[in-house]
């Protein structure tokens, strides 16, 4: 199969979607790799390093779309890269169709087969590609909130663990799982007091198991969410709906019981956010102030570490993607149920529960199209 990687041209980001060894793999395999000139940059991999892995560089976009059998990328496919994409093409990658409208009529327009990262599932019920990148989020959310909570970055000017003799921040995370859970490690490590919510009494008792004792894993409601923001210094929101649009966890009318200065980093914005006043931001401009509350909103906070994050990713994706060149979509849809959760649009037909609820649009299921 010919594969193309391609250079991401979303604001301030750095990934790249393979690395020369992830290339290297492919090639050994039989495959042509074609890799967008520049693409790997960012991450520190230059295109001396792909030709020696055996791909062949491509100077524009467009000639990879046109020769490509299947495209990959980081992030979902920008509007200048609408009218690239053919119909039957493969296009792998994170798309979130849930939270972007636009994007999603424009691939249903496309008659691609648009595969998402984030909806692949593992066989122990896992989410194998979206993992290292909510890894990576859940590190970065605590890193940032460090940041801005200080009075120099507009916030209440606090330090995370205290010193002797200070009460150190409290942190307030919402949602028990990967994202959530390596926020609150972060934030425990420094000697943040934290709180850690979710709905799962068994996740809650895992929890209360496996982190610090300056962690304490609770039961989440609408009451407790309200509460315990009147003491946060920083509020993590890390809530993942698989493949739909995140719940409303924090309410405007909430901000007015939070201290001034507060931080609230929303990890979930890619998937229209959790908390009520979010709105996307990127690493140029990656803050906004409403209420006083400091907000933290970038939609690809993963792209801001690229050498890490490429790496992770390419670790995670790199098995699927092998499977894909192998067998094709259809073989490897056929192999490996978990595989067929991660498409989302094929060939103009929505193939998501998810997406087709968010939107109000006709859903087709994957069996349907594989006529299984």
């Amino acid at each position: 199969m010919i594969v193309g990687i391609l250079k991401e041209i979303k604001v301030a980001e750095n990934r790249v979607c393979m690395t020369p060894a992830g290339v290297e793999v492919m090639c050994r395999n039989d495959h042509i790799v074609l890799v967008e000139a520049q693409a790997g940059v960012g991450s520190g991999f230059s295109d001396t390093a792909y030709l020696d892995a055996g791909a062949e560089i491509i100077s524009t976009p467009k000639e990879i779309y046109r020769r490509a059998e299947m495209v990959m990328h980081v992030k979902e496919p920008q509007p200048s890269e609408y009218s690239l994409i053919r119909e039957g093409q493969i296009v792998f990658t994170y798309f979130h169709f849930a939270a972007e409208e636009k994007l999603t009529l424009a691939m249903i327009a496309s008659g691609a087969i648009c595969i998402a990262y984030e909806t692949i599932v593992g066989p122990d019920g896992s989410l194998p590609l979206l993992t290292p990148m909510s890894e990576v989020a859940g590190r970065m959310a605590t890193q940032e909130a460090a940041k801005y909570v200080e009075r120099t970055q507009g916030g209440r000017g606090v330090l995370l663990g205290g010193v002797p003799g200070v009460m150190p921040a409290t942190v307030l995370v919402l949602g028990g799982g990967t994202v959530g859970t390596h926020a609150a490690q972060m934030a425990c490590g420094l000697g943040a007091k934290v709180y850690l919510l979710d709905t799962s009494l068994d996740r809650l008792r895992q929890l209360a198991e496996i982190m610090p004792k300056n962690c304490f894993p609770i039961m989440s409601s609408p009451a407790t969410i309200r509460e315990l923001i009147k003491e946060a210094d920083v509020v993590i929101g890390a809530v993942l709906v698989h493949g739909a649009k995140a719940p409303k966890l924090v309410t405007r009318e909430m901000l007015k019981n939070m201290k001034p200065g507060a931080v609230m980093v929303d990890v979930a914005i890619d998937q229209g956010g959790c908390i009520e006043t979010s709105r996307a931001t990127t690493h140029s401009e990656p803050t906004f102030v409403v209420d006083d509350i400091v907000h933290y909103c970038v939609a690809n906070m993963p792209g801001a570490v690229p050498l890490t994050s490429t790496v992770a990713l390419t670790n995670a994706t790199l098995p699927y993607a092998l499977k894909i060149a192998d067998n094709g979509w259809q073989g490897a849809a056929r192999d490996m149920q978990g595989f067929r959760e991660g498409l989302n649009v094929v060939y103009g037909k929505v193939t998501y529960a998810g997406v087709a609820e968010a939107f109000g649009l006709d859903y087709t299921t994957v069996e349907e199209v594989l006529g299984l």
